[in-house]
C-alpha cells in the first residue's frame, strides 16, 4: 500500500497545485471521487488492464465513460495518468488530494457513530469541544451502529475515541485478565 501512496503523491499534489490556481478544488475533488468510483467497476479495471489498448485508447476510453461529467482540466489530468498506466491510483490520488484540501482548509472529518439518532445541540456540543481539540474546523458525519450498547464512537483522521459502552466494557475486561 505504500508504494502506490508513493506512487500517488506527485499526481496528487500536481492536481492540488493546479486545482489551487484555479480555485476549482472543490470541482476537482468531487470529479476525482466520480473518478475514483468509475476505477473501483470490475469491468473498468479489466479495461484498464488489457494490453492490447494503447494508453490514448484506455484514455479515450475511460473519459467516454464519464462522458460530460468531467471538466476539460480533468480530462487532460486522465490523459496524463493513462500516459503513464497510472489511472488504477485514482483512488490514491483522491484520498491524498482531500488530505491536501483539508490541511488547507484546516478542516477535519469527524465520524461520529451512535446507536440512536443524536440531537443536533449534542452534536454541535461535541463538534465545538473537537474543533478546539484539534485546532481546526471540524465538518461532522454521523452514522447509526445497533451494535454499540451506548455511548459513541468518534474517528478523527488518525484519532479515535471510543466512549462507547462496548469499548469501556472491552477495556475494562482487559484490565481485569492483566
Amino acid at each position: 500500500m505504500a508504494e502506490l501512496s508513493t506512487l500517488a503523491r506527485p499526481y496528487a499534489r500536481a492536481a492540488f497545485e493546479y486545482a489551487s490556481t484555479e480555485n476549482a478544488l472543490n470541482e476537482w475533488l468531487s470529479e476525482l471521487q466520480l473518478v475514483s468510483v468509475v476505477v473501483a467497476d470490475e469491468a473498468v479495471r479489466n479495461l484498464l488492464g488489457d494490453p492490447s489498448l494503447t494508453t490514448e485508447k484506455q484514455a479515450d476510453a475511460f473519459i467516454g465513460l464519464l462522458g460530460d461529467e468531467l471538466g476539460d482540466s480533468r480530462k487532460r489530468f486522465l490523459h496524463v495518468l493513462a500516459e503513464n498506466r497510472r489511472l488504477g491510483l485514482v483512488p490514491n490520488i483522491l484520498t491524498q488530494f482531500a488530505q491536501l484540501k483539508a490541511q488547507r482548509e484546516q478542516s477535519v472529518d469527524v465520524e461520529m457513530v451512535s446507536p440512536f439518532e443524536v440531537p443536533d445541540a449534542v452534536r454541535d456540543r461535541i463538534s465545538q469541544a473537537l474543533s478546539k481539540r484539534l485546532d481546526r474546523e471540524v465538518v461532522m458525519s454521523t452514522s447509526i451502529d445497533s451494535s454499540l450498547l451506548g455511548g459513541v464512537l468518534i474517528r478523527a483522521g488518525d484519532l479515535v475515541i471510543d466512549g462507547s459502552v462496548r469499548g469501556r466494557l472491552n477495556k475494562l475486561a482487559e484490565a481485569l485478565t492483566n
